[in-house]
């Protein structure tokens, strides 16, 4: 396994991901994630803004959400650099698929180059009705 550090240098360090030796550079994601600090857990988030209203299209949802998970990370005194993973739920697996292209400047307009470990699930529903999008987020923060 490589990870990129010796293991004394975790406690000072980013997370940072993990890439077994051989395997190939992901795209847009790490198959692992390495970290030491404080956990920070957020709920399923969704792409509504502060008044509870969502943004009409998928790319539009994505992008708030994005933005709420950036918003929760910060306000628990992290940074976007500070998540380890991200598990996304949506409701239409083809407009996800049909979106990569778009998909990625929306995700840099939030969260930049960081790429964590990542998992994207097709759901039947959301809670929220209008919701196309849903994201759990878990972050490291230092210390």
């Amino acid at each position: 396994m490589s990870s990129g550090a010796p293991p004394s240098d975790l406690a000072t360090r980013k997370p940072r991901p993990v890439l077994p030796d051989g395997w190939p550079q992901p795209r847009g994601y790490a198959n692992g994630m390495i970290a030491q600090g404080k956990v920070l857990t957020t709920g399923g988030l969704v792409g509504w803004d502060v008044n509870g209203v969502f943004a009409r299209d998928f790319l539009g949802q994505v992008g708030q959400t994005l933005a709420n998970i950036k918003a929760v990370v910060e306000a628990g005194g992290g940074e976007v650099t500070d998540i380890m993973r991200l598990t996304w739920y949506v409701t239409d697996i083809e407009a996800y698929r049909g979106c990569l292209s778009e998909l990625g400047p929306v995700y840099r307009a939030h969260l930049g180059r960081h790429f964590p470990a990542m998992a994207v699930v097709a759901v039947s529903a959301l809670v929220e009705p209008e919701a196309m999008v849903e994201i759990e987020a878990t972050a490291v923060l230092a210390g």
